[in-house]
């Protein structure tokens, strides 16, 4: 929309991808050594959300590259949009057929393997299938306006709150919203009818809370969890600029490019933590155990 040079795209998606490529064989080799503990992570009531992960990724490298490798695309987006789908599906039946998964085990990443499908869309009219895109589209919709309460009441009502080390995912509610504008625009070319303008409104709404409680995310400790904070505001910083570019007036030119400037910033300084995190033997490395409780006298 600004006509910037093509560059600094190209050079992130080079990034994204030798990123996509390192951790998908990192993986592939857990499987392959590890069977008992990948099994055991999708088991998890938890850590079973950011499985999915995966095939958003590789929808996401699907419309990044749309235009300059469509046929590459193309593969890319089948393999994501059905292989999401069927996530969405093995998800819900555990959600609904484990008795160990309760109120305690919701976080904002259950955003992730239903909301998810709102991704979908996004390479759908180029690469992909719009009918399909249409399906996906209304199943993360759904799920977003069935799973946002639950999960607002997990985050609101403390009396169980998320451990200090899952609070970076509060920024996963920016994205149902964010990325549901920008397929809302490929599937019906409107960014900026009611419908649209409600989203973005959710978008800016979700920034400025998670933008309020910057001074106690800053507190915790480095993790790997510090990546939820990148693709929300990542789809948040498209999404405003998808609408500055249907609206007249500086002012969505004004948030867009302050929030362009703070992900990428804050992309870079994750993946500079990561890297000496990795370099000091501080990820990728079993979790602590849970004490046992202390032993009671009976009266």
């Amino acid at each position: 929309m600004w006509e910037l040079p093509e560059w600094p795209f190209l050079t992130f998606l080079a990034l994204a991808s030798v990123a996509f490529v390192v951790v998908a064989v990192a993986y592939v080799a857990k499987w392959v050594r590890h069977p008992q503990a990948a099994r055991a992570e999708l088991r998890h009531p938890v850590k079973m959300a950011f499985a999915p992960t995966i095939t958003i990724a590789v929808l996401i490298l699907a419309t990044a590259y749309a235009e300059i490798a469509p046929t590459l695309a193309t593969v890319l987006w089948w393999v994501g949009a059905v292989g999401h789908l069927l996530a969405t599906v093995l998800v819900l039946t555990a959600w609904a057929g484990r008795g160990d998964i309760g109120a305690s085990q919701i976080t904002p990443a259950w955003f992730i393997p239903v909301v998810g499908n709102i991704v979908t869309p996004l390479a759908a009219g180029s690469v992909g299938s719009v009918e399909l895109a249409w399906v996906a589209f209304g199943v993360g919709v759904l799920f977003w306006v069935a799973l946002l309460p639950l999960v607002l009441e997990r985050v609101l009502i403390h009396a169980e709150p998320l451990p200090a080390r899952l609070l970076p995912t509060l920024a996963i509610f920016v994205a149902p919203p964010a990325v549901a504008l920008l397929s809302w625009e490929v599937l019906t070319g409107r960014v900026d009818d009611p419908f649209g303008r409600v989203l973005h409104a959710a978008v800016l709404a979700f920034v400025a809370v998670l933008v309020a409680q910057a001074g106690r995310l800053h507190r915790i400790p480095f993790a790997l969890p510090y990546w939820a904070y990148t693709f929300p505001l990542a789809a948040a910083a498209v999404a405003t600029t998808a609408m500055a570019g249907a609206r007249p007036g500086w002012g969505y030119d004004l948030v867009a490019g302050a929030l362009l400037a703070l992900v990428t910033a804050l992309a870079l300084y994750v993946l500079a933590l990561t890297l000496r995190a990795a370099v000091r033997g501080q990820i990728c490395v079993p979790e602590e155990a849970p004490r046992p409780a202390p032993a009671t006298m009976a009266p």
